[in-house]
């Protein structure tokens, strides 16, 4: 399987579970894109730094586009690239923000940690704080 198949099977797997298990639909959300506009800028900030420099290198028969180490850096856009990354890691991190979204949603109308607690830590308590938590 290659990478391409993974990024976009990860996306496509990812939505389902947003829409139709954890019924969250963060997709369908104006916040959620506009947020997700945030990330996607800085994703191409790191990304592009990362394989621009030649730190992170993809073998160009898995992902779209060629890579050639004898040519020298990545195209800066095109081939399958954008801000010198493939364009297969922008599908992962679109997958692991909206999942990451969709389970805090999801979590949070559950009840899961609704009500913070503040103060200390428990372990970090006096005895005579007690343990309520």
């Amino acid at each position: 399987m290659t990478y391409t198949q993974l990024a976009v099977g990860s996306v496509v797997a990812v939505v389902l579970i947003d829409l139709w298990v954890l019924r969250t639909r963060m997709v369908t959300r104006a916040v959620f894109w506009s947020s997700y506009a945030i990330i996607f800028f800085f994703q191409l900030v790191t990304n592009g730094m990362f394989t621009g420099f030649g730190v992170v290198k993809y073998d160009g028969d898995s992902i779209i586009g060629e890579t050639s180490p004898a040519v020298g850096p990545p195209p800066f856009l095109g081939e399958g690239r954008i801000a010198y990354a493939p364009v297969e890691d922008l599908m992962f991190g679109f997958a692991l923000i909206l999942l990451t979204i969709a389970l805090w949603v999801f979590w949070g109308r559950r009840g899961v940690q609704r009500t913070p607690v503040a103060g200390p830590p428990v372990w970090r308590r006096s005895p005579a704080e007690g343990n309520q938590v």
